[in-house]
């Protein structure tokens, strides 16, 4: 009976022994199948990159050759012709940069009411950047005469011109205009004399802007010999 047991025991121990060996080899079947999977998946990969680069490469080979067609039906077309596609093309980008100015949300200095020498309105935005210039005259001559109102009116203007370049500015940037003029030795005020010179600096093909004006006669002025004294302001959006 004692023998019998014990080589029942034996029996039992083999049977473990072999349940170890049966998960070793179901391991590494799962370890196959697993490296099996991940080749085949970056075979699947590489196909993939390698179809969108001939997709591409395709696409690009007809872009070549769309272009390569254009070209030379543009070179058989007339003089005519041509001159019709480049006026077409120049009528499209003027429509593009014009509905790009539409669309452009920077504010601009508005200009209402216009009149023959000036506007009634102008609006000048909080951007804008300003410029004022005191009130002037004009500059005594040697023989000490000032010259008559035409004459006053343009040698002050001149001074504002110059003034405003040396600041990096220009006449078209005046909006505004203030004049305080007094009658001449006849007695009579030369509102005619003052339009005359006024009008070579504004609405010309130099300075087609106009500013906003006022005119006032009074009875005298500071300096002796003026007929006319002068202030301006001047407003320009920054550029960029």
């Amino acid at each position: 009976m004692v023998k019998k047991v014990v080589k029942a025991k034996k029996v039992v121990k083999a049977k473990k022994t072999v349940k170890p060996k049966k998960a070793v080899t179901a391991k590494k079947a799962v370890k196959a199948k697993t490296t099996q999977k991940a080749k085949q998946a970056v075979k699947a990969t590489t196909a993939t990159k390698a179809e969108k680069i001939d997709k591409v490469e395709a696409v690009g080979a007809k872009a070549e050759t769309a272009l390569v067609d254009w070209v030379a039906k543009f070179e058989e077309l007339s003089d005519i012709q041509v001159a019709v596609v480049s006026g077409l093309s120049v009528l499209v980008l003027l429509i593009i940069i014009g509905i790009a100015g539409a669309n452009d949300p920077r504010p601009a200095i508005e200009r209402r009411g216009e009149g023959q020498l000036f506007y009634s309105t102008i609006k000048i935005p909080a951007a804008a950047d300003t410029l004022y210039l005191s009130g002037s005259g004009a500059i005594r001559r040697r023989d000490g005469s000032m010259g008559s109102m035409e004459e006053q009116t343009r040698s002050t203007f001149a001074n504002f011109r110059a003034t405003l370049e040396g600041e990096g500015w220009s006449m078209s940037d005046i909006v505004q205009v203030r004049a305080f003029a007094l009658a001449g030795e006849d007695g009579q005020l030369d509102f005619d004399g003052f339009n005359s010179a006024y009008r070579e600096f504004f609405d010309t093909e130099e300075n087609p802007m106009k500013p906003v004006r006022s005119f006032v006669q009074v009875e005298a002025l500071v300096v002796p010999g003026w007929l006319v004294e002068i202030e301006i302001r001047a407003a320009k959006m920054p550029e960029g």
